[in-house]
């Protein structure tokens, strides 16, 4: 990899560990997703900093688990579900929106709650 891809990839790396960091305290934002990313840009850059993130005692069993079963813990998974059925009640509720739009946009967050649903728990 060509040394300014290569810088890249490691400060996108680094800005995704701690989006990461910042989801663990601030329920909005995910943190497992921001990890992943990290993981796979390090493995472009630095093999030493993807050992890191995946070996790291908190921040590394989810990515392992993802990366040896596409597991999801189950609270992760419950969080998560329940994030999307509270994202969609508040839609609802301030937006005031048309059946249409209600409908389409519950299609579209039940494509993740489909997703994270069927993955193995871990």
């Amino acid at each position: 990899m060509k040394l300014p891809l290569r810088i890249l990839c490691l400060c996108l790396g680094w800005l995704m560990v701690a989006l990461g960091v910042v989801g663990i305290f601030l329920p909005l934002l995910p943190t497992t997703p921001f990890l992943l990313v990290a993981a796979a840009l390090f493995a472009r850059s630095s093999p030493r900093f993807e050992t890191w993130l995946v070996n790291h005692p908190q921040l590394g069993p989810p990515l392992r688990r993802w990366r040896e079963n596409g597991a999801i813990a189950p609270r992760a998974k419950a969080t998560a579900i329940a994030m999307i059925a509270t994202s969609y009640a508040a839609f609802v509720l301030f937006s005031g929106p048309s059946t249409q739009t209600a409908a389409m946009v519950a299609l579209v967050m039940a494509g993740p709650a489909l997703f994270i649903l069927t993955r193995p728990g871990g």
